[in-house]
């Protein structure tokens, strides 16, 4: 099985060694090819306004100066364009991807492109609990039940059009509780953060955050599952179509 590597953190960050790592344990044919810089809120965005360049770091390890969808899109279309991956891995994010704050990952986004493809692609991000923890994030969890997760996963069926996000809880291995299969759940945004300050020549700037948000999880959601202490594992589709609202607008413009 020949697995593509990505993420949104960056060629050089941990959790894609971490990755890294899993992936060997379900393969031996493993390529790289992730940003080069940290992309972390880029969603599923594409570079148009500026040629976007790959650099080799050696045998089967690239990076592209570009978003996660443009690693991806490199990767398959350029870098493994004669031999196209069965698998597409991104992350290990370093923090969650839940509820419906995958609309801004670039962790996510790339698998969206991999299914975009027609390829089997899943995400797979750690949670962390302590702010302020930057880069020393552990990933002690998405290490030791990585491959647990993804092997059962590889071994069913799969939809076409959709990807699997998975998310480890903030906790060391042995005190995850086990593995759930969860929907999507929800954030209340109204108390999001954004951060005012002054720059030294007293023009404002502002700072988004994603932390400490209000969020109202149903009883079998994602974020609940987190919380509960379990990996989420969630089926996402591509298909944004709204079913329900097909007919009532057809009605109204059938006049």
């Amino acid at each position: 099985m020949r697995i593509l590597l990505t993420n949104d953190d960056g060629v050089n960050a941990p959790g894609l060694k971490v990755l890294e790592a899993i992936a060997r344990t379900l393969s031996d044919d493993i390529w790289i090819v992730a940003p080069a810089e940290e992309n972390s809120g880029a969603g599923h965005s594409l570079t148009l306004t500026k040629p976007v360049r790959i650099r080799q770091h050696g045998e089967k390890h690239y990076s592209v100066a570009g978003t996660p969808t443009d690693s991806v899109m490199l990767g398959i279309g350029v870098i493994m364009k004669d031999a196209k991956p069965d698998l597409i891995l991104s992350g290990v994010n370093r923090g969650a991807n839940l509820g419906d704050d995958i609309t801004y990952s670039g962790t996510v986004a790339a698998a969206m492109e991999g299914a975009l493809a027609g390829i089997r692609s899943i995400a797979l991000s750690q949670v962390y609990s302590k702010e302020g923890m930057a880069d020393a994030v552990p990933f002690s969890a998405a290490e030791a039940w990585g491959e647990r997760v993804l092997r059962p996963l590889l071994d069913t069926p799969h939809t076409p059009r959709t990807l699997t996000n998975i998310n480890f809880p903030p906790l060391l291995p042995q005190d995850v509780k086990g593995i759930k299969v969860a929907r999507q759940g929800f954030h209340d945004y109204s108390r999001g953060s954004i951060v005012k300050g002054t720059d030294p020549r007293g023009y404002d700037y502002y700072w988004f955050g994603l932390h400490g948000m209000v969020h109202t999880p149903g009883h079998d959601t994602d974020l609940e599952v987190i919380e509960d202490g379990y990996i989420a594992v969630t089926p996402l589709q591509l298909d944004l179509t709204h079913s329900e609202s097909l007919a009532n607008l057809r009605r109204a413009y059938s006049g």
